[in-house]
């Protein structure tokens, strides 16, 4: 089997398109189109129906871009051993990357790892954690750096760098602000049930969490607006338009107008390194998770253990 075929054909059924698939591979489409039908004319079918706008693997198709994409992560795999072995430090690495606060981190360790890895590069993508754990899952990306709820933990790799507090913000001109103590308090959030909230969105990683502490306090909140930024929460509560429920990196930063309080049961989610299971890391993999962990440790200490 040719290699560069099979790249072409897993490209055209990422794209749904042969024109947007020449693109990415900078080839022209007439030659990958070439490279299509010999194949097809090999394997006696055509391995995708195809439109102007969709391109869709047939069921021959779906067969051939199963092992197709087996092929590929085997030879990324054997490259990567290889690279390992002959400590050549050369190779490439795609890193997921949370939105928001993900490309902070990246471009304070980056540095360090470049100096370390000159020769490797590495590709950074910001995405949501379900999107993450979907492209690692078909190999489409080597590591993601996430932030996970127990729970959420599909079949994959997973190592645990830090935990990270989930507190409750109030606006510092809240009645109640001045309770709040350095580095923090409990309180008892029923003393909120008629504060209006600003949260994160239904989609989110952080808001099945949100919803069980409200359940667990025994009261559904009047909800501002949701958002998927975490930046947009605390920028209301620092506004004094509203209270929330963040993760404490999000207003460790922004303590002179912004109140913090331990909820009940101290809840907290995972910062955690993520791979597929069975892939082979390499130790320009290891350096960056090593360098991710050395950074979120440093970032959001845990305030109470």
């Amino acid at each position: 089997m040719d290699l560069k075929q099979i790249e072409y054909i897993v490209q055209i059924a990422k794209e749904n398109n042969i024109t947007h698939a020449a693109e990415k591979l900078f080839i022209t489409q007439s030659a990958m189109n070439q490279q299509l039908l010999k194949l097809e004319k090999e394997l006696g079918t055509p391995l995708f129906y195809r439109s102007r706008t969709d391109w869709r693997p047939t069921a021959a198709g779906e067969v051939y871009l199963k092992n197709a994409h087996e092929i590929l992560r085997l030879k990324k795999e054997t490259y990567k051993l290889i690279n390992d072995i002959s400590e050549t430090k050369r190779g490439n690495i795609s890193i997921g990357l949370t939105q928001e606060r993900g490309i902070q981190m990246f471009t304070a360790i980056y540095p360090d790892f470049h100096n370390e890895f000159p020769d490797v590069v590495v590709t950074p993508l910001e995405a949501g954690v379900t999107k993450q754990q979907e492209l690692i899952s078909r190999s489409d990306l080597d590591i993601g750096i996430l932030t996970i709820c127990d729970g959420e933990r599909p079949n994959l790799r997973y190592i645990n760098i830090c935990a990270e507090d989930i507190v409750l913000a109030v606006p510092a001109t809240h009645r109640l602000a001045e309770h709040a103590a350095q580095p923090m308090s409990d309180i008892d959030l029923r003393l909120f049930e008629n504060e209006p909230f600003v949260v994160m969105h239904k989609g989110s990683t952080l808001r099945p969490l949100i919803d069980g502490i409200f359940k667990a306090a025994g009261f559904s909140p009047k909800f501002l607006f949701e958002t998927a930024s975490n930046f947009a929460v605390t920028a209301m509560i620092k506004s004094g338009m509203c209270c929330g429920i963040v993760p404490y990196y999000h207003v460790k930063n922004h303590l002179d107008g912004i109140a913090c309080f331990f909820l009940p049961d101290f809840p907290a989610w995972n910062i955690v390194a993520c791979y597929r299971a069975g892939n082979y890391l390499s130790r320009a993999e290891k350096y960056f998770i090593d360098l991710a962990a050395e950074y979120w440790k440093r970032e959001i200490p845990r305030l109470r253990r």
